[in-house]
């Protein structure tokens, strides 16, 4: 069963991590820095055990300004919020700032906590208690707990832990199975175990001995070590504040922002499809191509909001967008994000990753609005065909489906049966468990026939185009083995028709033109009067001069593939009748006498040498004769 996360937001100095002490005993603040300076930098992490006898793990964040950056890594996966006002301040611009990023990530539950209460009058703790109120009307926690504490008396702490209690335990504690994931939000050594990293598990379930990468850079390790709160575990679950030992790689390799998963769960990329909001309270708008800072759970990188249909956008406005990343990162679909100014760095906006590995979209086009549409409002088996159009002819293995859907093993091969079945999706490749969309070869099919038809246009004289040569004009990537999916599906329908290498229309005749025609003719005469002293190609160029050397070479083509004409060199063509003549004499002379040599078969065709020897080696090739040595015999069968 999954832990409750519970996480701190507010103004720096407003009692956070004094709260957190009272509550629970421990003191998050363990930096010197932090002790000296009497402010949280870093994150800190305690627990606390409830009546209802669940452990809440708790996150308590850096309240100043200039370690919001840090406050964003920590927000990532809680569960719960305090939002925490000091008495004697009220409103301040990180109670706004942290405020915001609790929405934008998708917190939708907490309490409100005001502190430092033995520090005011009565009158002022309503005044403040009044302006909280006020400020957190319309939100998620419009209608939240408040209660006023001191964290030095304990006046109101006993308070805040029953409310704890009852916010949990009406939790939902349904385990968010399939591949594990983990933001990194700490990395140290610790002397005798190695690299050691903490977070907060948002998915699945991990074991001692697992395999592990660490998204993006796919950097692998096996896990050696659980703890969950100090306590030594076999394994963890989500949700839960979890520090694990990783054997098999170093501290330096790996840093806060990257995700320790489940092999294959995740794809680093750099472009994402993504709705976003600009905040109300930003004094400008958000020009296209704004560069920001960029929040993905726990990694925080440099990039640019691409806006699909306007130049600029309004603040409090709404937006289909692209994040360009400068830096790739692995996220799923569904996640929020937080998006910070680039300088001075403040929070601008943000909201949900809706295509986790998405294609450049061209801007201002009906089609992007669309595809939102469905983002928003598709079934996941909508969503699996939209992103196997995207993938093309390369198609997408169940693996990459799989993350692109945010849905794993069984269940994402349940919702793709029917569209199977159907032959909306088509496997080409079992073994890889690779497919594409049945749009994608259907397009596919009428591109062949496209390229078929604009070729017999442009080669009337020729009977069809090579196969290899169609499959690299179908599209650059193409896989011989879907290309042959392509070629039987054609010629099953009877579309096209194949001889040997070459492709053709099923409709397709070769048609001759009128000079064509007249010198097909004399082509046929030219080689029945040459009987078996052939003339070579150059002989026959120079005795047909007045037509196109290149015309007189695909009617040559033709004729041979007409079998008008035989091919028995690159250089010698025969009259196919003569030919057919001098195999029966051959073949009568080798049943009569056994065998034969080069001699003896000039003897008995009367043919000098230029002639004898290719005419041998084509009956050789054709399997007429079998060559033993000097002499041949006749191949049996």
């Amino acid at each position: 069963m999954r832990e409750i996360v519970l996480g701190t937001a507010g103004h720096v100095d407003h009692g956070k991590t004094s709260l957190v002490k009272a509550l629970t005993g421990t003191d998050t603040d363990r930096l010197k820095e932090e002790k000296a300076r009497g402010i949280t930098i870093e994150l800190g992490f305690a627990f606390l055990d409830l009546p209802c006898g669940h452990r809440l793990g708790i996150v308590d964040v850096p309240g100043h300004e200039r370690f919001v950056r840090n406050m964003v890594a920590g927000a990532a996966g809680i569960d719960l919020v305090a939002l925490v006002v000091a008495a004697d301040e009220g409103i301040m611009p990180q109670t706004r700032e942290h405020f915001e990023i609790c929405r934008l990530l998708g917190v939708e539950r907490g309490m409100i906590v005001i502190t430092k209460k033995d520090m005011v009058e009565a009158e002022w703790l309503e005044l403040v208690q009044e302006e909280v109120r006020d400020f957190v009307q319309g939100s998620f926690l419009a209608e939240a707990p408040m209660l006023a504490v001191s964290s030095i008396s304990g006046e109101g702490i006993a308070a805040v832990r029953e409310t704890l209690d009852q916010l949990v335990a009406a939790s939902d504690f349904s385990e968010a199975h399939g591949p594990f994931r983990l933001p990194v939000d700490r990395v140290f050594t610790m002397k005798g175990f190695g690299a050691v990293v903490t977070g907060t598990s948002q998915a699945g379930r991990i074991a001692l001995g697992d395999d592990v990468l660490f998204y993006p850079r796919r950097v692998p390790g096996k896990i050696r070590g659980i703890q969950v709160h100090g306590r030594e575990q076999n394994e963890v679950e989500a949700g839960y504040r979890t520090a694990i030992n990783v054997q098999g790689v170093d501290k330096e390799e790996i840093r806060r922002g990257d995700v320790l998963a489940t092999p294959g769960c995740l794809e680093p990329a750099f472009v994402f499809d993504a709705e976003f909001l600009y905040l109300s309270n930003n004094e400008k708008k958000l020009k296209h191509r704004r560069r920001v800072r960029v929040h993905l759970g726990t990694a925080e990188v440099m990039g640019r909001v691409s806006l699909l249909e306007d130049e600029d956008l309004a603040p409090g406005g709404e937006a289909a967008v692209q994040l360009l990343l400068e830096e790739p990162v692995s996220v799923w679909p569904g996640d929020h994000y937080v998006v910070r100014s680039y300088s001075p760095v403040y929070t601008i906006g943000g909201g949900v990753i809706r295509n986790c590995a998405a294609a450049k979209r061209r801007r201002f086009k009906e089609a992007n609005r669309e595809i939102f549409e469905l983002y928003r409002s598709g079934s996941q088996e909508e969503l699996a065909l939209f992103h196997l159009r995207e993938s093309g002819s390369t198609g997408l293995t169940l693996q990459e489906l799989s993350v692109r859907l945010g849905v794993f093993g069984k269940k994402t091969q349940k919702l793709l049966e029917k569209n199977i079945s159907a032959r909306k999706i088509i496997i080409i490749e079992p073994d890889k468990q690779r497919m594409i969309a049945g749009e994608t070869l259907t397009a596919l099919g009428a591109k062949a026939e496209k390229l078929l038809t604009d070729f017999h246009r442009e080669n009337p004289l020729k009977s069809g185009l090579p196969s290899e040569e169609l499959r690299r004009r179908l599209a650059r990537d193409l896989s011989p083995r879907l290309f042959q999916i392509l070629l039987t599906e054609l010629l099953k329908q009877k579309r096209v028709v194949q001889e040997e290498s070459l492709i053709r229309l099923a409709s397709h005749q070769v048609s001759l033109a009128g000079d064509a025609e007249t010198l097909r003719r004399e082509l046929g005469q030219f080689y029945h009067r040459a009987g078996l002293s052939a003339p070579t190609i150059k002989e026959t160029l120079e005795a047909h001069g007045k037509y196109p050397a290149e015309l007189v070479r695909e009617l040559l083509a033709v004729m041979v593939r007409e079998e008008e004409l035989v091919k028995v060199s690159e250089d010698l063509y025969y009259d196919a009748r003569a030919l057919a003549q001098l195999k029966e004499k051959l073949v009568a002379f080798l049943q009569a006498e056994g065998e034969i040599d080069a001699p003896r078969f000039k003897n008995l065709t009367g043919l000098t040498r230029k002639f004898s020897i290719p005419l041998l080696e084509y009956f050789d090739r054709t399997k007429v004769t079998l060559r033993i040595g000097d002499t041949r015999k006749l191949r049996s069968g």
